[in-house]
């Protein structure tokens, strides 16, 4: 039924109640008064006047009854009230024959009769959902709720009117003291500890978490007590889902190793980031990758007027271009382009026709074993293609370049963290002259990219195991996808030119202790999907770090990014040593990586 219909036939209810309530009271006074039929007359038409209006303004009749509240209620009280003080005032002042106890009864019985029917109309629909729901209950799935808090309350009443295919068996939490109650006609059958129990009696088939502060370690409690029983375990979907009755299993969300590790959504300066990005044109390079699509994901968000996605893979800027168009698409004009970084004349030309406003450069080759087998490859790629894009970027009067880093640049052990290395002074050298602000941002692994450890463990437990890690000492700091991707942005919004961002990664992870989560994850044990160590492979450090000792700086410039310190090497300098590397051979190039981008 429209908006508009349902509002209509509110209001006449309310008319009608009001004109009931005027009869009932007549009737029952007769005996004792004889009032004017003037005053009757004017009392009824003064109180559905201003009936009416204070209702439109508390916006008695916008209200969804079949949620009617006690706020609801009070509201209809509020305005009951009003109309009658208005009606006793008004027939005060112009009339001499004034039946007081005919006002106050009307409105008892006005007030009585409309908040009723508000009542009784949210009973009917509960009761009408309530018997859909039994008749629904085959091929539901039996689910038992984690949390009778706030989080849970959402959830069940949501559920309650809008799923189809899950049945609520029963929620249990932490807190003793809410045993043997309800949270909307579901009851809390125990405690946490007491899943195992509760899923064996009631034959549950899912758990869902309708916890959202809930602790990594909790989490992880759960997990303990769930995969020792076999019961799928999920958390609610987003709060915007609940609330717009989308509720089918296929919504939820698995839990995910971020979840374990307890990493805060990043919150960026949106005024400052709307000035630099909304309504510019803005590439970035590599918009094929993890980090590069992510980018472009939160950058179409702001508006830009074009967005230029540029990559070497045909498939993946494919893909984003795709993505982009259905999913974000708004009044940003989307440009993919094909073109590979090492073609110094192919990215001047892509430069000069867009000339864009804002670049982040996050092309790179990043696997660090292959570019030990692959360093003149990793010097084409990662050096040469940084300085044809951030050249290209100057030529162009590029307002901004933001190139993506690593912590790997850190007294590089492999040729990959050499090259990134070199790769960040030529960005900050080429910061000297010219309109273009160059700056670095340098941070450490992506949780989930590609050729990050994450999927690689996921695909051994696929395959039954074992997990492998290189070294159980070695650990990694690591960040989100999105987190990364939006301090990146944030970062560059605030470069002023020549700067190398840190990103602050927290404490570091040990490689076992993920390994260990990811296994817990699937619902295995580390029995039945053991965990081996396999050595060091070549290039790889056991501790990595964000800075060298001549970098440190407490210069913090927002939440989670500070400023390194830049060591001072010339363009010409840099530019002397890449052109002697392409004289040399495979092991030569690797040796003189090496000792340069650790000597400067």
């Amino acid at each position: 039924m429209k908006r508009g219909i349902k509002k209509s036939i509110l209001i006449g209810v309310d008319t009608l109640a009001i004109i009931f309530s005027s009869v009932l009271a007549y009737i029952f006074l007769i005996p004792y008064i004889d009032p004017s039929q003037f005053f009757l007359y004017m009392s009824v038409v003064l109180c559905i006047v201003s009936y009416l209006a204070f209702a439109s303004y508390f916006k008695i009749f916008s209200k969804i009854n079949r949620y009617a509240s006690i706020k609801e209620i009070i509201n209809i009280f509020v305005c009951v009230s009003l109309s009658f003080l208005v009606v006793t005032v008004i027939t005060s002042l112009t009339l001499t024959a004034v039946s007081f106890r005919f006002i106050v009864l009307t409105y008892i019985f006005s007030l009585s009769v409309i908040a009723s029917s508000r009542i009784v109309w949210r009973i009917l629909n509960e009761m009408h959902y309530r018997n859909e729901n039994k008749m629904k209950i085959q091929g539901q799935i039996k689910t038992l709720v984690v949390g009778a808090g706030e989080g849970g309350s959402i959830f069940l009443r949501n559920t309650q009117k809008n799923s189809k295919d899950i049945q609520i068996i029963g929620v249990v939490d932490k807190d003793p003291t809410k045993l043997n109650t309800y949270l909307h006609d579901v009851p809390v059958v125990g405690l946490v500890t007491d899943i195992p129990k509760i899923v064996n009696e009631y034959d549950i088939k899912q758990i869902t978490i309708a916890i959202p502060s809930l602790q990594p370690q909790e989490y992880e409690e759960i997990l303990d007590i769930c995969n020792a029983i076999s019961v799928k375990v999920n958390l609610m979907p987003s709060v915007e889902d609940v609330l717009n009755g989308k509720l089918s299993v296929s919504r939820f969300r698995e839990i995910d190793v971020v979840d374990l590790l307890g990493r805060e959504e990043v919150q960026l300066d949106m005024e400052q980031i709307s000035k630099k990005i909304t309504g510019k044109t803005v590439l970035v390079s590599g918009a094929g990758g993890s980090i590069g699509s992510e980018i472009c994901r939160q950058i179409m968000e702001l508006q830009p007027s074009k967005l230029i996605l540029l990559g070497h893979g045909e498939n993946s800027i494919y893909l984003i271009h795709k993505e982009l168009n259905n999913t974000l698409g708004n009044e940003t004009e989307i440009i993919p382009i094909i073109a590979d970084i090492q073609d110094r004349e192919r990215i001047f030309e892509v430069m000069k026709e867009y000339r864009p406003d804002r670049v982040y450069h996050a092309a790179a080759h990043k696997h660090v074993p292959l570019m030990e087998y692959n360093p003149k490859e990793a010097v084409k790629n990662n050096i040469y293609g940084t300085k044809n894009m951030a050249e290209a970027a100057k030529n162009a009067d590029v307002g901004s370049f933001v190139m993506i880093s690593t912590d790997k640049a850190v007294n590089p052990p492999n040729v990959m963290g050499a090259t990134k290395r070199i790769a960040e002074m030529i960005v900050t050298g080429l910061n000297e002259t010219g309109k273009t602000k160059f700056a670095a941002v340098r941070f450490g692994n992506v949780l989930g990219s590609r050729g990050s450890v994450v999927p690689l463990f996921k695909e051994q437990i696929a395959n039954g195991g074992p997990v492998t890690v290189t070294d159980f000492r070695m650990t990694r700091y690591f960040m989100t996808i999105p987190e990364a991707s939006r301090l990146v942005i944030q970062a560059g919004a605030l470069a002023k030119g020549g700067e190398i961002f840190i990103l602050d990664m927290r404490e570091p992870v040990k490689i076992i202790d993920l390994a260990k989560k990811v296994v817990k994850l699937s619902g295995y044990t580390e029995k039945e999907i053991p965990i081996v160590e396999t050595g060091i492979r070549p290039g790889e450090k056991l501790y990595e770090e964000l800075l060298v000792d001549s970098e440190q700086t407490n210069e913090k410039v927002y939440d989670k990014i500070f400023v390194g310190k830049v060591s001072s090497t010339s363009i010409k300098e840099v530019e002397n040593f890449i052109t002697k590397l392409s004289e040399s051979d495979a092991d030569e190039v690797k040796k003189n990586l090496l000792k340069f981008a650790n000597t400067k």
